[in-house]
């Protein structure tokens, strides 16, 4: 069967057809929406620079649909779909593809360095997906912080929380999110991407943003966890200072001279906002506390 023969569901008549021919219902609980525009499904392909000498894994499957263009693409797919009710459909939309292996699981519970060494002989690969919008922050810094063997992750997220990642210090949207992000991964905004694509209607816009792994992270510091801590103490109480942030944080259970002192070590005035600071002055406070308390 060559390309133009196989039933893309980019096409939305193919999509309903499918969703009717299973009674498929739309399940709150997995923020189900399928995408209906070929040229979207072109665009998230191109952005993750699938090639055919590639292991693809992808998370969140649905019907099948993006699917369909990164085994059409890549070397090998693995999907991982947490849904049961749609392992059939995937059994009948995949069918033309015999390079895709759908695997029911939670992609957190996945054990994705076991996958990159049976699939791609250890060497890092390419997460591709569609996220549901309510778990999108869980399942992004999940991969992130376990260090699982991924050259990149392109993946479908709502608007706002795309423009939070790659948000710049002092921005409306830079937060924690934002320093979080970029310790790991470098990320660019590859597409915005209107409600209209999508089969229910979100009713939100979506944007498409590749993470491209770093190597090493761009700031060296004695205690990341620490660091991380003390940017969460920022930004939990966003409109106060740095200051306030620190000293009122309980985790952290700092005084106010010690919180002062440490911000003024770092060459920072007292009453400075988190919001305007980089990874390289957390990094700093992190080092100066692990060296005075």
């Amino acid at each position: 069967m060559n390309s133009k023969e196989k039933p893309w569901l980019g096409n939305p008549q193919n999509t309903i057809s499918i969703l009717q021919k299973y009674g498929f219902r739309f399940q709150k609980k997995y923020g189900q929406n399928f995408l209906i525009d070929p040229h979207v499904l072109g665009k998230i392909t191109a952005a993750a620079g699938v090639t055919e000498e590639d292991f693809v894994v992808e998370i969140g499957p649905g019907i099948g649909t993006l699917t369909q263009y990164l085994a059409h693409a890549a070397r090998e797919v693995c999907a991982v779909e947490i849904d049961r009710n749609l392992l059939p459909i995937l059994e009948d939309t995949l069918s033309a593809w015999p390079n895709v292996t759908v695997i029911h699981q939670d992609i957190l519970k996945t054990d994705l360095q076991k996958l990159a060494e049976e699939k791609n002989q250890g060497k890092p690969m390419k997460i591709v997906a569609n996220l549901p919008y309510y778990i999108t922050t869980p399942i992004i810094m999940g991969l992130l912080e376990k260090q699982v063997p991924m050259e990149s992750m392109t993946v479908m997220v709502q608007k706002e929380v795309a423009q939070r990642m790659q948000a710049e210090p002092g921005s409306r949207e830079y937060g924690a999110l934002s320093l979080a992000v970029r310790y790991y991964a470098e990320p660019y905004l590859a597409a915005n991407v209107p409600p209209n694509c999508f089969i229910p209607r979100p009713n939100v816009g979506s944007a498409v943003i590749r993470l491209t792994r770093r190597e090493r992270p761009p700031v060296e510091t004695r205690d990341p966890a620490l660091m991380f801590r003390l940017i969460r103490a920022a930004f939990n109480q966003r409109r106060k200072t740095l200051l306030n942030g620190l000293r009122n944080d309980p985790e952290l259970n700092l005084s106010r001279e010690a919180a002062e002192a440490a911000i003024v070590h770092c060459g920072l005035d007292p009453s400075v906002r988190g919001e305007t600071l980089g990874l390289a002055e957390y990094g700093a406070l992190a080092d100066y506390l692990t060296e005075t308390h």
